[in-house]
């Protein structure tokens, strides 16, 4: 007969009964003891349930729900540091091929030796895109201090003009418009000017700005002045939009004056957080300073990234994106992203209480939009009335010169189904008729990236 005695404590004690279930989590120091490793996974799942629902964070650009090879694939890469890449071959084999299919994706020029690189996300590779364009200002002029004319951006921009000693040109956004205009540059760029940052799609809005306008303008600017400044396209999200879904908008290396192109592939490139991509037009783009030269395999392979260490699962699993869809797979998948977001479009409008400022079409799959005047109820309002059914729906002011405008904006992404967005809008159409009439103010709900 087997008694109690005979089993290890850690078979028999109970989860939440047990000596660690009965005591809140040491939260300050690391205990003295080591614990039942189920027991640990059991009440830190516990804790991290309390977390919003990702589904329902309509506030986020990033993946969400990903297919379970690609869980079987993290797993494999778990213990594999991307920088190793003498070690890990293959690995780096896989980023390359991504940064190839990448460039093509992006029409690189025929016979151009395009280069690029991985990195922890979109910000990073935004930082490594303007690192080069101060380099090549460098080469080029030398004095002075460097700026980087812009529109509304991310703040990874703001980042890296303080991090790197960058004047941030923000060109304020005039009424009606979302983003940067052609007409607004000539006021900003000078000689100093390291380039400028187009957006495709603006953080606030979603919308796209005008990438071959404005590089059409600083044609215009050179040839009255002689300047010659490039243009970097953040396409953190557009950039897995506009090649499947948009083709003919010419906004990628297909605009002579594009220099660099970032894009986020854990957003609409649909691999799991956190990987970002960052491509040149040419070698030539890419000052040799910046690049250092690791061993690889007897030779060398050069390497450009503010992150060292960093895991390979996320580059494999953006690889097997590329594979796994294709073309066709991508280009159904964001068709139907917008299609959704274009329904919500569409019944926001009926509601009445809401202007549309960009409905789904054009741009990202999302929809932003702001009240009528005579709405009655804030979107600060709204946004704390739908978090009571787990919405994460984010309000929030446009950028200066335009900040008395309060906005929500609701992002579609691969994994939030029609029928979703169809609760939401019916959430959206009781949350207003309980708010309408009444005026009072709840908590601010932030901007959310």
């Amino acid at each position: 007969m087997l008694h109690a005695t005979d089993l290890a404590e850690d078979e028999y004690e109970d989860i939440y009964s047990g000596h660690l279930g009965r005591r809140t989590l040491p939260k300050l120091a690391i205990p003295d003891e080591p614990n039942d490793p189920r027991t640990v996974y059991a009440l830190i799942r516990d804790e991290l349930a309390l977390d919003g629902n990702s589904s329902q964070n309509l506030a986020t650009f990033c993946t969400t729900w990903t297919e379970p090879e690609i869980h079987r694939l993290m797993d494999d890469c778990l213990g594999k540091n991307m920088i190793d890449k003498d070690e890990y071959p293959r690995t780096a084999e896989i980023e390359k091929r991504c940064v190839h299919i990448l460039a093509n994706l992006w029409n690189r020029p025929s016979g151009a030796r395009s280069v690029g690189c991985s990195t922890t996300g979109s910000s990073e590779a935004a930082m490594l895109a303007g690192l080069a364009l101060k380099w090549r200002w460098r080469a080029r002029r030398g004095t002075g201090r460097p700026n980087l004319v812009c529109g509304p951006v991310q703040v990874c921009w703001e980042k890296f003009a303080r991090y790197f000693d960058v004047e941030l040109r923000q060109v304020p956004l005039e009424p009606g418009a979302t983003g940067l205009r052609p007409h607004q540059l000539s006021a900003h760029v000078d000689e100093n000017t390291i380039g400028v940052v187009a957006i495709l799609g603006v953080t606030f809005t979603c919308d796209y700005e005008p990438v071959a306008a404005l590089a059409a303008e600083l044609d215009a600017i050179q040839a009255g002045t002689g300047l010659d400044i490039p243009v970097h396209v953040d396409a953190a999200s557009g950039g897995f939009i506009a090649p499947f879904v948009q083709p003919d908008l010419e906004w990628d290396f297909r605009v002579p004056r594009v220099a660099s192109i970032n894009a986020s592939g854990h957003k609409y490139g649909l691999a799991p957080l956190g990987v970002g991509w960052v491509v040149w037009r040419s070698a030539e783009m890419l000052p040799e300073d910046l690049v250092f030269r690791v061993d690889y395999l007897g030779g060398q392979m050069p390497t450009f990234a503010l992150n060292f260490s960093r895991p390979a699962g996320e580059i494999v699993a953006q690889y097997y994106n590329f594979l796994r869809l294709g073309r066709e797979g991508y280009t159904a998948i964001q068709r139907v992203c917008l299609d959704t977001a274009a329904h919500l479009a569409r019944r926001l409008d009926r509601l009445g209480p809401f202007t549309l400022l960009y409905d789904g079409r054009g741009g990202l799959p999302a929809v932003c939009y702001t009240t009528t005047e005579d709405a009655g109820f804030s979107l600060y309002d709204l946004s704390a009335r739908l978090r009571v059914n787990g919405w994460q729906v984010p309000a929030y002011p446009l950028p200066p010169d335009r900040q008395e405008t309060v906005v929500q904006r609701v992002l579609v992404r691969h994994g939030i189904s029609r029928e979703v967005i169809a609760l939401l809008a019916d959430d959206i159409r009781r949350a207003v008729k309980e708010l309408t009439g009444t005026t009072a103010k709840r908590p601010h709900v932030g901007f959310h990236h």
